[in-house]
């Protein structure tokens, strides 16, 4: 099995010019968090401290942010496009961005000055349920489309929302295509996580909104620096964001080793890395993972720019790694705190802990400089959003490779 783990190192040489971070600065990333903050029911989510199974994997300190607790919708994504979605408007409405509070993108003032709107985008559930959340408040329009295979939970979950969703019969660039066209021919604003030449100012919207977890595990960190942190890639927005702010906060002198980790049947930023020929390296077909929500097949262009930059390691690994790191983060150690972590959401974790768990993979800890005195951060993106298959994986040790 071990030879479905692959990887590359990227060295950067010292006083290489690097690509610009200042977009997911501290001052960007309050920007943001302030925006966060005035949406009722906000509080930091969790930062998991694991010291047992620290000891158990042979590590200093393991660290997991919990986004399954983000304002009861849990998964991280609706801090992307609700910011997205205020940048957007405050960009209609000629406003500053940092004027643009919660309650005043809900007001009647608002919604009179705007009119009647229509916000589309395509997912795997998480994006598209934040931004029909957002749409919601706004009592606006919101168009969902859905990749084949996706689960019906996740779809009847943006559906309760208020949104027209449906699963198409197309992959997730597929449906991105159908989202785009949509947004075009009604004169909507398209919501998605991922850049082409003309779109980027939405996606690095969403980008800057994933920085208020950084900020907020930064803060939960009380000045210390991780040696290593694990960030799982879909298109790569939530990784470049995360890996742009601790490198614009710390500088690549300072800042923790990045490993990006991917799906093997969806490994488009492990290709487009291991190519490292300047361009973009996609991956077609059906994309068939248990890692829903990473079942991605082209890298976003403005992520992908910072990884190149300010990420060190990027791993291609089987669904089997996601899987046990559902399973250790559900059961934990000693008196460890549990955390309820869903297929994409244990995919860094579960590299890390494959690593230094299976013997076979030796070659791989030590490649990404894994010892006792390592200070490990993941981040677990999302919850148990699809329970049915949660339960599959966690209480009965099997899953299908293919979406259901």
């Amino acid at each position: 099995m071990s030879e479905r783990y692959q990887a590359v190192h990227f060295a950067h040489a010292p006083g290489a010019k690097l690509s610009d971070v200042s977009a997911f600065s501290r001052t960007e990333a309050e920007a943001a968090r302030a925006f966060h903050r005035s949406i009722p029911g906000y509080a930091p989510t969790p930062l998991a401290d694991l010291p047992c199974l620290a000891r158990e994997l042979g590590v200093a300190r393991v660290l997991v942010k919990d986004e399954s607790f983000r304002f009861g919708l849990n998964a991280f994504k609706v801090l992307g496009g609700s910011w997205a979605i205020a940048r957007a408007l405050a960009a209609r409405l000629g406003l500053d961005p940092k004027e643009m509070t919660y309650e005043r993108l809900t007001s009647d003032e608002t919604r009179t000055r705007i009119g009647e709107q229509t916000f589309v985008t395509a997912t795997d559930g998480n994006h598209g349920r934040g931004v029909a959340w957002t749409a919601a408040k706004l009592k606006q329009r919101c168009i969902v489309y859905m990749p084949k295979g996706s689960s019906l939970e996740r779809l009847e979950n943006i559906r309760a929302l208020g949104a027209e969703a449906s699963i198409t019969d197309v992959n997730y660039d597929g449906a991105v295509e159908m989202a785009r066209e949509t947004a075009e021919r009604l004169g909507g604003t398209l919501v998605q996580d991922t850049s082409w030449p003309g779109y980027e100012d939405v996606p690095r919207w969403i980008m800057q909104g994933y920085t208020t977890l950084a900020l907020e595990a930064c803060e939960q960190l009380n000045g210390e620096i991780p040696t290593h942190v694990f960030l799982q890639a879909g298109v790569g927005s939530m990784a470049g964001a995360v890996a742009g702010f601790f490198a614009s906060l710390w500088g690549d002198e300072r800042r923790p080793a990045v490993t990006v980790v991917e799906p093997e049947a969806a490994d488009c930023v492990f290709r487009t890395a291991s190519a490292h020929d300047g361009t973009i390296h996609s991956v077609c077909g059906d994309l068939s993972t248990i890692m829903a929500g990473l079942a991605c097949g082209v890298p976003c262009s403005l992520g992908w720019e910072v990884l190149r930059d300010h990420a060190d390691h990027f791993v291609s690994m089987p669904d089997e790694a996601a899987a046990q790191g559902m399973r250790i983060l559900g059961a934990p150690c000693g008196t460890d705190p549990r955390v309820i972590s869903g297929e994409s959401g244990a995919a860094g974790f579960g590299l890390f802990a494959q690593a230094m768990r299976d013997p076979s993979l030796a070659w791989l800890k030590e490649s990404l400089g894994l010892n006792e005195r390592s200070r490990v951060l993941c981040i677990s993106t999302e919850g148990d959003t699809d329970r049915a298959n949660y339960r599959r994986i966690v209480w009965d040790g099997a899953w299908s490779s293919a979406r259901e």
